[in-house]
């Protein structure tokens, strides 16, 4: 899962290497555009839809917490 989340950041934002980054949000490799974004492309790789509730800051600074939110929300 960690290397399909990775691959999709890359396709949102190629210029930044999101191996170098503990926060993606603080060190602004994502806005609020790109998370929109993410979640678009996460619905529709792992087929489950995210919670709005979910949608915040904190479950897109890492790809740990990208693959939490994932699972939270049924994928596999």
């Amino acid at each position: 899962m960690e290397e399909k989340v990775l691959k999709l950041l890359e396709e949102i934002r190629p210029e930044f290497d999101f191996s170098t980054s503990s926060n993606f949000v603080e060190d602004g490799f994502l806005d609020s555009f790109d998370i929109v974004t993410m979640i678009d492309s996460i619905e529709r790789e792992f087929d489950i839809i995210v919670d709005g509730l979910e949608v915040i800051p904190e479950n897109f600074e890492t790809v740990s917490s990208i693959c939490n939110l994932i699972c939270n929300n049924g994928g596999k």
